[in-house]
């Protein structure tokens, strides 16, 4: 769970009578999907338990479990509780039905979204996008289109819980003004006063000392150097020369592709047999990274420092190598 997020005791388990829990409010639109519970009612090994709010009785998370319950006609469910507000209730119900289990629609997620805005306004839109599995551009247009929304105009809690400005510019010429009136503020000091990070702080001092402006300028992207052309007689060699399938390919189609990887990681997630196991939460994590697209990328591919270039790229090549034996080894399996 996010960190500024409702926090529950996840180790008590109870066991709870089914009839008085009630299954009201929930974030699922299309209401209950026999086939999944199908599936979990042949599930062998123990189901988790569900996770219920407290003052209400309202199951939070397991709403399929608890009907797979009542199909085999058990009285009780193993519970965890939730104590916090309602409010609190429904993020967790979205975080739980977005990280695991049965996926929210789309339509479902940007709805919750909206609500989740008006409950918790100074809730980046980082932090709900997080929540909603949405993307933050996406939880931006939701906040700009709210119709009465209590929205925070001055600061929003990030997820690692600090409380930091809208505008990331205003908060550095507060900091370059203060570092000017008194020059012997910590930055502890100057990060407090105007709502930024020290290491914020720290780089308007240096550029102050430096007689530069404390709003760095926009990075222009420099243009790659032209590399001695290598022949692409081999897959590797291919792999190497040839840009990568997101540039290669019109924005369409790649958008296609993503769109079809995260659907088909989204029905491996919907699967008791992979969700219930150690061994299935793991491969699951690994083909989350399937899920980014071409800008994601990019962006990580941006972030790595020149002198980690050549580790990130001898470890990808070993990653491609990893996956392409483990496609082989799965390819002999199926064929057997």
């Amino acid at each position: 769970m996010q960190s500024g997020q409702p926090q529950f005791e996840q180790q008590m388990v109870f066991e709870a009578e089914i009839s008085t829990l009630s299954v009201a409010a929930s974030p699922r639109s299309a209401g209950d999907d026999q086939d999944h519970i199908q599936a979990l009612m042949e599930v062998r090994v123990p189901l988790p338990p569900v996770l219920v709010h407290r003052p209400t009785m309202r199951v939070i998370d397991g709403v399929h479990r608890l009907r797979a319950a009542q199909l085999r006609g058990d009285d009780k469910i193993p519970v965890t509780y939730f104590d916090g507000s309602e409010s609190d209730a429904f993020v967790l119900a979205v975080e739980s039905n977005v990280a695991h289990g049965l996926p929210l629609s789309m339509a479902d997620r940007k709805q919750a979204a909206g609500r989740i805005i008006t409950t918790h306004p100074q809730w980046s839109d980082r932090m709900i996008a997080t929540t909603t599995g949405l993307s933050p551009g996406i939880v931006s247009e939701i906040r700009r289109r709210a119709a009465g929304g209590n929205l925070a105009e001055g600061s929003r809690i990030g997820q690692d819980g600090r409380v930091r400005p809208v505008d990331i510019a205003a908060g550095r010429v507060l900091a370059s003004k203060l570092i000017q009136e008194n020059p012997g503020l910590s930055l502890r000091q100057i990060a407090r006063e105007a709502r930024i990070s020290p290491e914020t702080a720290r780089d308007v001092r240096n550029r102050l000392h430096r007689g530069e402006d404390p709003l760095p300028k926009p990075r222009v992207r420099a243009r790659a150097r032209p590399e001695a052309v290598v022949p692409a007689t081999t897959p590797a060699a291919r792999a190497r020369t040839e840009p990568p399938a997101a540039t290669r390919e019109g924005g369409a189609i790649s958008r296609s592709r993503i769109a079809e990887r995260v659907a088909a990681v989204d029905r491996l997630k919907s699967d008791p047999a992979l969700r219930f196991s150690d061994t299935g939460r793991t491969l699951l994590r690994l083909f989350n990274f399937l899920t980014l697209g071409g800008a994601e990328w990019q962006a990580i591919i941006d972030s790595v420092p020149p002198h980690c270039k050549g580790t990130v790229t001898s470890l990808a090549r070993e990653c491609a190598g990893v996956w392409e034996e483990i496609a082989a080894r799965m390819d002999c399996d199926i064929a057997a």
